[in-house]
């Protein structure tokens, strides 16, 4: 049990929900003063913890890290304010992070599924086209209720993006996951792909540069969301640039998806489709870049449009409350409003979770964090 903490305001409940002030008391949000003494008082703006909806906690580089290594990702984020992640794969069981009260909440996804020698070697599980059903099935009983599949990828006799499974199995698999209780999402790149994929019934799009204007309709009457990643998508030019010599037209597709990346966000977005922050840290993007991604998005969408992107709108989605009454005391707070300067987020003045400050100001200052 935590002592009381008043956060004196504004506190940010919804979007267009401003209240003057709010406690933490018992690891619980209360907008009702609670009797007796607060233990102190935090000024600045309130937000419910940050989402990071694409993240990788369990994985680096070229496999799986060990325990110390995740616990250290884990508590990068919380540091940056995030509070919830939606795992979008990993190669490690991190169901043990999810007895922490020092890092955020983790909904998983397993271990994501690629098309044999058409990934990253060492992050996804690889199988054939024929195994892809029965993978589906594994993950979705080994995940918080996602599954990952990695839908397209060079293909490297075409010399370009190219679907990684044929379309009627890529429809039985998200059948069958669907019939375990479990969504699915994809990653995914190219054009074509994403017809396939709004065909087999997807329930999310992973990074979707290939977006084109006869998906929109389909995508916002289906509810279909993406997570653009576009902290990752900034690494494009990058790729290029390594595939030029041996893949010339694999190297200008993927400049071109870079180029159009933030017109692409901002007709999704016009158009009705749910746009969700994630960052896609865990291999070439370094785990606490929350703050960076929502300023990417607010150049497609705005500043207030990106912060729920990664806060109030993605928390309903994922099934995760905010700063409702009586719910867990998972806060953020900043120095300006949010909702018209991003840029506040990167600096985090405190982060609580469960009401216990585990980030911020006071951290080393005879206030500690959760042990």
């Amino acid at each position: 049990m935590h002592d009381a903490v008043h956060l004196s305001g504004p506190v940010l409940a919804g979007l267009h929900d401003e209240r003057p002030e709010a406690w933490m008391a018992g690891g619980r949000i209360t907008y009702v003063a609670p009797p007796g003494p607060v233990a102190r008082t935090v000024a600045g703006w309130a937000v419910p913890g940050l989402v990071d909806a694409h993240c990788h906690i369990g994985l680096v580089p070229g496999g799986a890290p060990d325990d110390a290594a995740a616990l250290a990702h884990a508590r990068t984020e919380a540091a940056a304010g995030v509070l919830l992640v939606r795992d979008c794969g990993s190669p490690t069981d991190t169901r043990w992070l999810q007895a922490r009260d020092d890092v955020p909440r983790l909904v998983r996804a397993g271990r994501h599924l690629a098309r044999s020698h058409r990934y990253l070697r060492g992050l996804a599980h690889e199988v054939a086209p024929e195994g892809l059903v029965e993978a589906v099935r594994k993950e979705a009983r080994a995940g918080d209720g996602w599954v990952k599949l990695v839908a397209d990828w060079i293909d490297r006799e075409a010399g370009d993006l190219a679907p990684a499974f044929p379309p009627a199995i890529v429809r039985e698999a998200v059948a069958a996951a669907h019939a375990e209780g479990a969504r699915v999402t994809a990653h995914t790149f190219a054009e074509e792909t994403i017809d396939h994929l709004i065909d087999a019934g997807i329930d999310c799009l992973e990074h979707a540069t290939g977006l084109q204007e006869r998906h929109l309709p389909r995508l916002a009457d289906a509810g279909i969301p993406i997570v653009p990643t576009l902290v990752n998508i900034a690494t494009f030019p990058q790729i290029a640039a390594t595939g030029e010599a041996k893949f010339p037209r694999y190297a200008a597709h993927m400049r071109a998806l870079w180029e159009r990346r933030h017109e692409r966000i901002a007709a999704a977005h016009a158009a009705g489709v749910p746009v969700y922050a994630g960052t896609d840290a865990g291999t070439v993007i370094a785990h606490g870049r929350i703050a960076d991604e929502v300023a990417e998005l607010a150049v497609a969408i705005g500043p207030a449009a990106a912060l729920d992107a990664a806060c109030w709108s993605s928390r309903r989605w994922l099934g995760v409350a905010a700063l409702d009454e009586g719910e867990a005391a998972d806060v953020v707070v900043v120095a300006d409003d949010p909702r018209r300067d991003v840029g506040t987020l990167a600096a985090p003045l405190a982060v609580f979770r469960n009401g216990a400050l585990v980030a911020g100001r006071g951290v080393g200052e005879g206030i500690s964090p959760v042990d």
